[in-house]
């Protein structure tokens, strides 16, 4: 007797401490199952490729980890995933994904991985992209959320401000996590523009660091504050190629048997240009010596110089040099233009196109950026030419200087 009512008591200890009946909580093995998802989307910088990983953490209220994640893999080159029976009991994941991609830029697959994640209100949600855009709103996201507002004001809040960064203003603009830049519309279209002006002739690294490091700036108070990163933005965006990277993501998706329609992103990127206070500063440089000698381009002021003295075998002789070193992306164009006396030669050059001399003046133009370029001078003296520079395909001289042999 004294055992039944000891077993009793303990019974109804339990029913007090963990409900007893149909008004308790419930788990993915109770009656009451969590609700499954099917998760589906495409992970883009351009477009990831076959085998990129897909990790998705379910989250708290507060966005942190409730323990509970599922893995799956992109299976084509289309950067398409889904993953079925995705059993959560929170509306809020994370989503990673790590991966090789095609970029734009060049053409061609990326030489190392890129990480990227997006943060989501899995509610009514069709699609759930991970792309620049949701990257760069995490971290963002997160402190906001900590500060006390709710996710949906955290992201609206942390999308607005990282548009303010590229000078770009949309009220109505799609979450990030259902942009896609295969896609028609504006809201797809500053994705691809923001991919693209961070991409630029960075290397995957290079990406990577600058996402790191403008997530890390605009974090407390979603404003970019770094000038110099600010440069990095500017400086590609008025470099690279707008033509050549629309055929290469037209060509991508053709490959791929894939109908793309590659949105406006022209506009964006050239409202950036217009519009933004980071100051450009990539130039062609002109060091001080060349290769074969002192070189002509260097520095902005009138010079007058002696002229050529041809080497022997024990004297090497005065030599000049047509110098300049190109950043990725940049170009140039150099014009010699006789003013009196006789006229230069030159042998021994590098990555320089030039045109005959006329009689008047002769064009150099550098062939391919991210290389220096060098030609061998000779000037004779008691002449006197004028150089005129035309940087970053400029339509006029970008400065002119005047040389006088003597």
């Amino acid at each position: 007797m004294k055992t039944k009512i000891i077993s009793t008591l303990l019974a109804l200890s339990l029913c007090l401490v963990f409900g007893c009946g149909g008004g308790g909580s419930t788990d993915a093995t109770s009656e009451n199952p969590s609700p499954s998802y099917e998760v589906s989307g495409y992970v883009q910088k351009g477009p990831f490729i076959n085998g990129t990983s897909i990790t998705i953490f379910e989250l708290q209220e507060n966005l942190l980890p409730t323990g509970k994640s599922f893995d799956t893999q992109i299976k084509d080159d289309s950067g398409k995933f889904s993953l079925d029976n995705v059993s959560l009991s929170s509306k809020y994941v994370k989503l990673k994904a790590d991966g090789f991609y095609y970029n734009e830029i060049p053409g061609d697959i990326s030489s190392s991985q890129l990480t990227l994640y997006a943060l989501s209100d899995i509610t009514d949600k069709d699609v759930i992209n991970i792309n620049i855009l949701s990257h760069l709103e995490k971290d963002r996201l997160e402190y906001l959320v900590e500060q006390g507002k709710t996710f949906s004001e955290a992201k609206k809040q942390a999308q607005k401000e990282i548009l303010n960064v590229f000078s770009i203003s949309k009220d109505d603009i799609g979450d990030s996590e259902t942009l896609d830049i295969s896609s028609d519309g504006d809201d797809n279209a500053i994705l691809l523009a923001i991919s693209i002006i961070l991409q630029g002739y960075r290397t995957t690294s290079e990406l990577s660091e600058l996402l790191a490091n403008i997530s890390t700036d605009i974090r407390t108070d979603g404003v970019l504050d770094s000038g110099s990163l600010g440069t990095e933005l500017i400086n590609d965006a008025k470099l690279v190629n707008l033509s050549n990277i629309r055929t290469n993501l037209v060509n991508r998706y053709n490959q791929l048997g894939l109908t793309a329609s590659i949105p406006d992103f022209e506009k964006y990127i050239n409202n950036f240009i217009t519009n933004t206070n980071y100051v450009f500063t990539k130039y062609p440089q002109y060091p001080q010596y060349g290769i074969y000698g002192q070189n002509i381009l260097f520095g902005t002021e009138n010079i007058t110089i002696p002229a050529t003295i041809p080497g022997t075998i024990s004297d090497p002789g005065t030599y000049y040099d047509l110098a300049a070193d190109l950043p990725l992306g940049t170009s140039l164009k150099i014009i010699l233009k006789l003013n009196s006396g006789d006229v230069w030669g030159f042998n021994d050059q590098s990555n320089w196109y030039y045109t005959d001399w006329n009689g008047v003046d002769q064009t150099f133009t550098a062939i391919e950026s991210g290389k220096p370029c060098n030609a061998r001078l000779y000037l004779i003296q008691g002449s006197s030419f004028t150089i005129e520079y035309y940087e970053n395909n400029s339509t006029t001289p970008t400065r002119t200087k005047q040389i006088t042999v003597i």
